[in-house]
């Protein structure tokens, strides 16, 4: 910055626009035929003679002093702009020589540029805005690498010395963007991450809640949880312990025993208790299990059942200390039978249970079976053919084929009889239909030994009274159905309609089916059927 001093035949106006520069007065140095102002410069020295030749005509030169370090403002601060120039001549200015700054130490350039960066910063920091501030704060280093180029003259120095503070700038902004990630966006993230969780736990429970509220009132009964405390006597006695939960013991004023189901936290979610509640609540059945209430409040939901004081079937079917008679046993797979044509036919929607097997079949004091655990239920209309292949789930050992694979068929209430023809095997046999057979490891699959024992009398010649003496005729005759249940394809099985006739009917027997295909030792030996099955247990295992 410069201050020209000129003395004008006449006043001139500093808002005159003519010129290029504003004319200030200075009143100690004016007379009444002569002026004398003073005019705040911005430019070069070598541009100095081109700016004193621009002055107004009616001016001569007086002089010309150097403003180091002052504003253009600094001089308008004060009425009395003497005092202001004196002021700024007292501060002085600095006159550097640019040959000798090669012979500087790179430290000293260093040190003196830090020194004025610093300033700058702390000048720009402390009287700027906000943005102001981040622009220092930013831009801080920038200003130091040019003091660093326009000091030294030593422009090799520019790009190590840019690279350096480019490094520093990457660091700074690292650290910048790990607080920024640590104290504002991982607590965002975790905000959103629970708004999420708490958005989808209100929308199932709002879903639930809704059906409930409309089960209500054509339903069984709405139990709170502190009623449910008090039915188990808080929870003290356990009946048993399913993949659903625990089941314990419950009554009633008036004596009425319960059974109560406990849904674990993770098997309860919505869909499968709404699922086991639309299914059984509005059933009244004498082989289908009553639902007496049920508990919705999170996060505990129960399912509330008549209490069946013998059990499920599988402690008798697999216990060698229990046994029932034939008639008995034939009496009970026809109560099975007819609970789940039930469950088929007997609904506005028909019912595929997709579970059947002996530990969901409950038996009351006078061992009348009841079709329970309707966890995997499903409910489609009754003109269906087939059901969505998702929804093909079931327990190994008792599931259709075509619940694993669409080769064998469709899925349909087909899948249901096949599992009941697997029950009924269980049930004649006292084993399990996937074990081998402790006695004769031979005897790989279950199924194909019966069929065996059923068509071998006749590939002998054995007479009837011999085959009779061999096999019970109710023995025979649940086999043969169960036979005809587990056919491969879903088309060559009988419906459950069918199934409670042939078990209703007298003393014939049912026509010998086909040999099933895990049966066929032409083309599938008993040890390599087994093989085979348990390769498709491995797949549904995969799929699960």
């Amino acid at each position: 910055m410069w201050v020209l001093f000129v003395n004008c035949s006449k006043v001139i106006s500093s808002r005159n626009i003519r010129y290029w520069y504003s004319y200030h007065p200075v009143t100690c140095r004016s007379t009444k035929d002569s002026f004398v102002y003073a005019v705040l410069l911005n430019a070069k020295l070598g541009q100095l003679s081109d700016t004193v030749e621009s002055v107004a005509p009616s001016c001569a030169y007086l002089g010309i002093i150097p403003a180091s370090g002052c504003s253009p403002g600094y001089i308008l601060s004060s009425d009395d702009d003497v005092v202001d120039v004196r002021a700024i001549a007292r501060v002085g200015f600095a006159v550097s020589f640019p040959f000798t700054a090669r012979q500087w130490k790179l430290s000293k350039i260093i040190s003196t540029c830090l020194a004025d960066s610093t300033r700058h910063f702390k000048a720009q920091f402390n009287g700027a805005s906000i943005w102001g501030k981040a622009s220092s704060v930013i831009w801080s280093e920038m200003y130091f690498l040019r003091c660093l180029y326009a000091t030294s003259g030593r422009p090799e120095l520019y790009w190590p010395i840019l690279g350096l503070l480019s490094a520093i700038e990457i660091v700074k902004y690292t650290i910048v963007l790990a607080i920024l990630l640590r104290f504002v966006l991982a607590p965002l993230a975790v905000w959103i991450f629970l708004a999420h969780r708490y958005w989808k736990t209100w929308i199932t429970i709002n879903a639930v809640e809704k059906f409930l509220r409309m089960q209500e009132t054509v339903g069984p009964m709405r139990f709170a949880y502190t009623d449910i405390v008090a039915i188990t006597s808080h929870f003290r006695d356990k009946l048993g312990q399913g993949g659903y939960g625990s089941v314990y013991r419950g009554m009633l004023p008036g004596d009425v025993n319960l059974a109560v189901k406990m849904l674990c936290r993770s098997m309860c979610n919505g869909e499968d208790f709404i699922s086991e509640v639309s299914s059984i609540g509005q059933i009244h059945h004498v082989n289908v299990v009553r639902l007496v209430g049920y508990c919705s409040e999170e996060p505990s939901r129960a399912l509330v059942y008549e209490y069946m004081p013998k059990g499920s079937l599988d402690k008798y079917i697999f216990s060698r200390k229990e046994h029932f008679s034939w008639d008995k046993l034939s009496e009970i797979g026809l109560g099975i039978a007819r609970g789940i044509d039930y469950l088929h036919r007997g609904c506005d929607m028909q019912i595929l249970h997709f579970d059947i097997k002996p530990h969901n079949i409950l038996l009351d004091s006078n061992f009348v079976p009841k079709v329970a655990d309707f966890g995997l239920a499903k409910l489609y209309p009754r003109d269906n053919s087939f059901v969505p292949l998702s929804a093909a789930r079931g327990t190994i050992g008792y599931i259709a084929p075509e619940m694993i694979s669409r080769s064998f068929g469709v899925v349909s209430s087909k899948s249901d009889v096949y599992s009941f023809g697997m029950l009924l095997l269980e049930m004649v046999g006292g084993r399990r239909n996937a074990a081998p057979n402790p006695e004769n490891s031979s005897l790989s699959y279950y199924p194909s030994w019966v069929y065996d024992r059923l068509t071998e009398p006749r590939e002998l010649g054995q007479t009837s009274a011999a085959a009779a003496a061999d096999m019970h005729v109710l023995e025979r005759k649940l086999c043969l159905v169960a036979m005809w249940c587990i056919q491969m394809k879903p088309q060559d099985r009988p419906t459950m309609r069918e199934v409670v006739r042939m078990l209703e009917g007298g003393a014939d027997d049912p026509q010998t089916p086909p040999r099933p295909f895990f049966c066929d030792e032409e083309h599938n030996p008993v040890g390599d059927s087994h093989h085979f099955y348990s390769k498709l247990t491995s797949v549904l295992e995969e799929d699960e």
